[in-house]
């Protein structure tokens, strides 16, 4: 959203947005108890995602993007012309793809930022659907961009249609629908892409895109009048797709938060625990200001803001998300995940003032002495640079039953807080091992299995031959210092004859990983091993069954994970 469209979009969610941004009321007392004998997904960062958050030059730099594990962006149509609050136009999705792959992140390209103007100055249909097969070609033209993941037909129809000039929308989406599908009968497509979520409005919409075999293939609206609408949004989705009798969509809210709230890390806080709770597949910070910083995470292209710590916290987590719940709705709320192999619980918190709690169950596998760290970070806005997060303190706690409770005092309504928890015995002192589920995975599928580490893995890794189909999985990992490393391959390989994928990593040359033929599809227990030679720090590691400038992998192998010594 941009911030010259606030007053439109005001107008029709008012009370909502007034609502949304009201600082919490300080009760004190409020309890967020964190269950983490209950997983309820892997982890795979649905919510650190921006509109507009890349820009052409390497902005912001990748140092700033790969601690966050970006899961996806929405970036404007190739050739864009769109001038975000008057800048220059940039961010087209293609030529910001590669710094986007770099980082591990999917990418919508969102087909009416060809225009220049916002809203949107409709020309006529024959100046639309030439601009779209211009699009189209565009990206089918370029051969080495894999992670296009979704065309977005529109955005924000509901305001920025023009139904005098170009008729009903839902005629408009069918014919949009059919003229990319002329072209590209493979890549997903987004929509319809609305400013605030309605009833009467997505009722209409999936009707007609029902009986016209023109559903879009990712279901996506806007969450921007403040959090609390999200649980009952995708509730009331999810009723109303199979009142229709639509089979389940994958669901994007590809802009989410307030010009109040987007650079405030404890309402962010509550935002990215309903996202997660809602089982969305991908989230992205709104767009108000200015492009290529990450959505305000970043400040000079290299420099962390305070929110940025947030979502660097988030990309810290693995393993799966456990269930959370407050004492609240409106006010203190916040997400975790617990780590298996390492046996860390790292719990996210804010958007409450006063003394607060945390209540932790299913702690038994951590021992019955734990080691409690608590950090915080402040609403800093997009242009205070913040170096690190403020430690608040280090206690070593006795659990027991499987319980803790730990006091969170002095909170700040608009902080964000990090609560860790790990055996006092002490942890690795890097992550090894990384789950497949927790990876960027394109055209695969995440599943679960009881004989895969932390119960998931990654199958359908089948498809080679155009960018636009090929499987692969990108780990992004941190190690912490150069040097050749042993890369053990947790797989499953069920064909009865040995498979093979390609490796590659940081963009380097491609070699060949062979799997012999184990029990069975999803029956894991085999491993191979090979060599990946690592800088200190981030790393991004690919295993493909097709990739550019890979001949493409022969049979077929499921991943477990990866784990480097």
């Amino acid at each position: 959203m941009h911030r010259t469209r606030a007053v439109a979009l005001a107008v029709a969610v008012a009370a909502a947005t007034l609502a949304a941004v009201s600082p919490p009321a300080a009760a004190a007392g409020a309890t967020l108890t964190v269950d983490v004998g209950r997983p309820f997904r892997p982890v795979t960062h649905v919510a650190a995602g921006g509109l507009y958050g890349l820009a052409e030059n390497s902005r912001p730099a990748d140092s700033t993007l790969l601690p966050l594990r970006v899961n996806s962006l929405t970036q404007p149509a190739p050739g864009v012309g769109q001038k975000p609050n008057g800048q220059p136009p940039g961010g087209d999705a293609l030529l910001v793809a590669p710094q986007a792959t770099r980082a591990g992140a999917g990418e919508f390209i969102r087909m009416p930022d060809i225009y220049p103007d916002f809203p949107y100055r409709w020309v006529s249909w024959d100046d639309w659907l030439a601009k779209v097969t211009t699009m189209v070609n565009a990206r089918l033209s370029a051969t080495t961009v894999t992670n296009v993941i979704g065309w977005e037909l529109w955005n924000e129809p509901d305001w920025t249609w023009n139904t005098a000039a170009a008729g009903s929308f839902n005629d408009g989406w069918t014919r949009t629908y059919r003229a990319v599908r002329s072209l590209d009968a493979q890549t997903p497509i987004v929509g319809p892409s609305t400013a605030v979520y309605s009833r009467s409005w997505m009722q209409s919409f999936l009707t007609h895109a029902r009986d016209t075999g023109t559903l879009p293939d990712i279901i996506c609206w806007h969450e921007l009048s403040g959090p609390s609408r999200i649980a009952a949004d995708i509730a009331d989705y999810r009723n109303l797709e199979s009142s229709l009798g639509i089979s389940p969509r994958r669901i994007s809210v590809n802009e989410y938060a307030t010009t109040g709230e987007v650079d405030v890390p404890g309402s962010i806080a509550s935002y990215v625990a309903k996202l997660e709770r809602g089982g969305v597949e991908s989230a992205h910070r709104a767009f108000w200001y200015e492009y290529g910083t990450m959505n305000g995470l970043v400040v000079n292209n290299t420099q962390p803001t305070g929110t940025w710590w947030l979502y660097k916290w988030y990309g810290d987590m693995a393993g799966n998300m456990v269930t959370t719940t407050s004492t609240t709705t409106t006010g203190l709320d916040g997400f975790a995940a617990y780590d298996p192999t390492r046996k860390i619980v790292n719990v996210v918190l804010g958007n409450e003032a006063g003394t607060n709690t945390v209540n932790l169950t299913g702690l038994g596998a951590l021992g019955s002495s734990v080691r409690v760290t608590l950090l915080s970070t402040p609403a800093s806005g997009r242009f205070t640079a913040v170096a690190a997060p403020t430690p608040l303190s280090t206690t070593t706690r006795t659990v027991s039953g499987g319980q803790l409770s730990v006091s969170v005092p002095g909170m700040v309504a608009g902080n964000a807080y990090q609560l860790v928890v790990e055996p006092a015995s002490g942890v690795p002192a890097y992550q090894q091992r990384y789950e497949a589920e927790n990876a960027s995975v394109f055209r695969a599928q995440r599943l679960t299995a009881p004989s895969a580490s932390a119960g998931g893995y990654v199958g359908r890794i089948d498809n080679s031959g155009t960018p636009r189909t090929d499987s692969y999985v990108d780990f992004v990992v941190n190690v912490p210092a150069a040097r050749a490393y042993t890369m053990t391959i947790g797989y499953a390989n069920g064909t009865g004859a040995t498979a093979t994928q390609g490796l590659a990593y940081n963009g380097g040359p491609w070699t060949t990983v062979s799997y012999p033929p184990t029990a069975g599809w999803g029956q894991f227990g085999a491993t191979v091993s090979t060599t990946v030679t690592l800088k200190a720090g981030y790393n991004v590691i690919r295993l493909a069954k097709g990739s550019p400038y890979f001949t493409g992998g022969t049979g077929y192998a499921e991943l477990d994970y990866i784990h480097l010594t």
